[in-house]
């Protein structure tokens, strides 16, 4: 029984990663004025980056519609007997709400099944591999979806912002908080909590705040594995890698550079942590 394997661009999964375990990605939306952009698709990393940075217009992102899903449930089902699709938490987007709908109009009799991963990028993306890992070595539906959700609830996503100001342009913060971040210039920290973005704590520099993401790396230590993603500190994310070898085998360690559709919220400088405990 062929088991297909769908996610949504947040995973921040590459596209060679995605076509060795038959992934399928359905792009989300990223929005400058009146130009819409298919994430991952009609939009580079270094594009976005640049733009956020120095365009006038302020981005907005939106979730693939019913209809993006129907398509590749449908196109998915031309060589699989049931799918499961895996998604960024509902706390954030309404990605799992249009997958849902998606799935009530697809043209398909194939089983699916709906997964709300409660979390987002590198986090999203163990998920999602290990779900895949299995589907090709098992093809067992309900084993897969079994793996997924026991996934689910061995995944911690934590995190540091350079800057709250995105969060705000986007709606997903106040200004308050923003302000008075900036003005003592220090870096928030978050972590993912019943599948909403919680504060996590302060850091008086970014420095001390990649201490704390190792720190809850040796506080977790038997682990399946571990992920870092970026938006722009490329030179962090490796040096945070070389740090936790030390924890963890170094060359298990997946660095990937956040996509569009979260960098237009969380901005320059954003760098997040993802670890699946064992059992």
């Amino acid at each position: 029984m062929v088991v297909k394997i769908v996610t949504d661009s947040t995973a921040d999964i590459s596209p060679e990663v995605a076509r060795d375990l038959g992934i399928s990605i359905v792009p989300v939306y990223v929005r400058f004025g009146d130009k819409v952009y298919r994430d991952g698709v009609d939009i580079s990393k270094d594009e976005l980056y640049d733009r956020l940075v120095n365009s006038p217009v302020h981005p907005a992102t939106s979730q693939p519609s019913p209809q993006d899903f129907a398509r590749v449930y449908t196109d998915c089902a031309q060589d699989a007997e049931s799918i499961v699709s895996i998604h960024l938490t509902g706390k954030l987007s309404g990605t799992c709400n249009s997958a849902l709908q998606g799935k009530e109009i697809s043209n398909t009799k194939c089983p699916i099944e709906i997964i709300d991963s409660r979390v987002t990028t590198v986090g999203l993306a163990i998920i999602v591999m290990a779900a895949a890992k299995l589907a090709r070595a098992k093809n067992d539906f309900l084993a897969v979806i079994d793996e997924a959700r026991e996934a689910v609830s061995q995944i911690r996503v934590m995190g540091i912002f350079d800057t709250l100001k995105y969060l705000v342009l986007g709606g997903r913060v106040g200004k308050a908080p923003a302000a008075v971040t900036s003005v003592l210039q220090i870096k928030p920290l978050f972590a993912f909590k019943n599948g909403e973005l919680a504060r996590a704590g302060m850091a008086r520099t970014y420095a001390s705040g990649l201490d704390k993401l190792y720190e809850l790396v040796q506080k977790n230590a038997a682990l399946q594995d571990l992920a870092i993603a970026y938006t722009t500190g490329r030179e962090h994310a490796h040096q945070l890698k070389i740090r936790l070898g030390a924890l963890f085998p170094v060359e298990k360690i997946n660095v990937t550079q956040i996509g569009p559709a979260l960098g237009v919220h969380g901005g320059p400088g954003l760098l997040a942590l993802a670890l699946r405990r064992k059992k």
